[in-house]
């Protein structure tokens, strides 16, 4: 009801009122607000979008609820579906799981979107962006090709280099030289210093001095609150005190 019956036309949000399921498919104790469930009973006004695979985030089909956002609405709703046989709750990082399963993302942009979940500053979200856009992959991509070729000419020059005039030495000293090229290419990629992760997981600085050098002082004025306790007499801050600061993006 409330919009018209049946699934919606693909990838476009429509308006539906959502109910709770009948006798025939749920039962027990609806626990809706306290009381018992009826049958029919209706719990929302939400925009529905129906997402059918293989052209979803999963590769499967999906249905997308998107209700008001109050606990009591939330609450209805996630029990009204516990209540279906058919549906439970997904476990954490399950449906990027059936996104990798399904092929709709590889390992780079799984690790990215977890990246991206988790990311607290500009820095960590535009890294992880960038890697979630395919710009990981195509290095390594890139790399995989020209190890292949490589590969191939050596394969090509053990098997028929004595029968075949194209098969020559030239060919595995090229094949070499591009293999040395890759493993300079890859030990540069290496060595840059640890960036990338001091970007994802932050870098941890501690503030040492002596008494009333100005540390706490130094700690609210990179804080911008009062974080700690600044006063003349010496000690007074003898606590660990721990702050997390975004700097500079």
């Amino acid at each position: 009801g409330g919009g018209g019956d049946g699934l919606p036309p693909p990838r476009r949000a429509v308006l539906r009122s959502l109910r709770q399921p009948g006798s025939d498919v749920a039962g027990g104790d609806g626990g809706g607000g306290g009381g018992e469930a009826r049958e029919g009973e209706l719990i929302d006004q939400a925009l529905v979008l129906w997402l059918p695979g293989p052209r979803s985030f999963t590769g499967e089909d999906t249905v997308e609820l998107h209700t008001h956002g109050s606990p009591a609405v939330v609450s209805a709703t996630l029990e009204a579906l516990g209540r279906l046989s058919y549906h439970r709750l997904a476990e954490p990082g399950e449906f990027t799981r059936q996104a990798h399963a399904n092929g709709r993302m590889d390992l780079t942009e799984v690790e990215a979107l977890g990246d991206l979940i988790n990311a607290q500053t500009d820095a960590q979200r535009r890294q992880a962006l960038a890697a979630m856009g395919g710009g990981q992959r195509r290095s390594l991509e890139a790399w995989r090709g020209r190890m292949v070729r490589a590969l191939a000419h050596t394969e090509a020059l053990i098997d028929f280099g004595e029968d075949a005039d194209d098969v020559t030495e030239a060919a595995l000293s090229s094949a070499v030289g591009e293999m040395r090229e890759i493993r300079r290419e890859i030990e540069a990629e290496l060595e840059d210093g640890g960036r990338g992760e001091a970007v994802r997981d932050g870098v941890r600085v501690a503030i040492l001095g002596l008494p009333n050098a100005g540390k706490s002082s130094l700690l609210n004025l990179l804080a911008r609150r009062d974080a700690a306790i600044v006063s003349p007499i010496e000690g007074t801050t003898r606590d660990v005190v721990t702050v997390s600061l975004q700097l500079g993006g």
